[in-house]
């Protein structure tokens, strides 16, 4: 355990807080269309503010990327692109059946992936010691959890049919199976944002070379990440703004106050996924395992308390309402297994 390990995981703590957060602002929109809001969301936090962070953070940032072997480039590029064609379902699985369930199924099968596979590859001999006994012990936890959210979210789907269908703009996926389906998939392809930062060791170790600091050097890795991960985000929404003929709603009546809860999006995301990679540095090198564990885990929790505030579960029975509160409760027991590996 590094001497930092406690202060990187409260950075972790509170970054998956802002990281669950972050669709928050979208449920306000009321005249961009989906495909308006995470155009623009995408252009200012997935491509341009992490270019701008690396740039004014990494000391002789062009120097780092041309010092290094193309294969050390390849991870972060092909990591995030693939985490690319995640966020784009996991959009529109928002869109689809709301952000408490969305992110609870994303995050849990994010967790599977994106926790053991680093855990795997890099430090295999853990898997079978007291900090990673209890990552596994910490999963089937995660998933009664996930389960209950499920059933909680099919229950809100009976009880609510006609608020859902009333709803300002009709979600570009028409029903609960088909978004939870889509949901499934994100989380299969979510864990590859933390694969692409996983396997960037590489790349790390040049920019600390270079006088890049502890944190602000994994910029370098995030900028590429994310402008990989840029690509399908934008050449979908650009393909649904021109097929449904949504471009004219960017000047439109209201676009000031849309452009605002977009850049509210982007600054909440950013400064989440910022946040992990600053954490997940100060752990140590079980950031990417442990840490990014809690990140999810606390991400599924934040985002069922902004989905609350967003009035996702108006209407909904005492029932569905016990079962939202029980997979919360049972998501942080896993969470306390898990990190009781801090003490090993």
């Amino acid at each position: 355990m590094t001497d930092h390990f406690w202060l990187g995981m409260f950075v972790i703590f509170v970054s998956g807080i802002l990281n669950g957060a972050f669709p928050l602002p979208m449920k306000y929109a009321r005249h961009w269309r989906w495909e308006n809001t995470w155009f623009a969301f995408s252009v200012i936090g997935i491509f341009a503010m992490p270019w701008i962070l690396a740039a004014t953070f990494v000391p002789h940032l062009g120097e780092v990327y041309q010092s290094v072997p193309v294969r050390a480039l390849l991870p972060p590029l092909i990591f995030g692109f693939l985490w690319g064609i995640a966020q784009v379902t996991f959009g529109l699985s928002i869109d689809a059946v709301g952000m408490a369930i969305a992110v609870a199924v994303v995050g849990g099968l994010g967790c599977l992936a994106g926790a053991l596979v680093p855990l795997l590859v890099l430090s295999p001999a853990d898997l079978f010691r007291p900090r990673g006994v209890l990552l596994l012990s910490s999963m089937p936890i995660l998933f009664a959890g996930l389960a209950l959210y499920g059933f909680a979210g099919r229950r809100r789907e009976r009880e609510r049919p006609a608020t859902h269908a009333a709803a300002s703009s009709a979600p570009i996926v028409g029903s609960f199976a088909a978004g939870l389906a889509i949901a499934i998939f994100t989380g299969i392809f979510a864990s590859n944002f933390n694969l692409g930062f996983a396997f960037s060791g590489e790349l790390l170790r040049k920019t600390f070379s270079l006088g890049a600091g502890a944190l602000t050097g994994t910029y370098a890795v995030w900028a590429l990440v994310f402008g990989a991960g840029s690509i399908p985000n934008l050449l979908y929404c650009f393909f649904l703004l021109v097929r449904r003929r949504t471009l004219r709603l960017f000047l439109g009546r209201g676009w000031p106050k849309e452009t605002f809860l977009s850049a509210a999006m982007a600054a909440l995301w950013i400064a989440g996924v910022f946040g992990y990679g600053m954490g997940a540095t100060l752990v140590g090198k079980y950031g990417t395992s442990v840490g990014f564990t809690l990140f999810m885990a606390m991400s599924i929790l934040a985002s069922n308390g902004a989905g609350i505030l967003a009035g996702e579960w108006q209407a909904t029975s005492p029932r569905t309402r016990t079962l939202l509160t029980a997979g919360m409760i049972v998501i942080v027991v896993s969470v306390c297994v898990l990190n009781l590996g801090g003490l090993f």
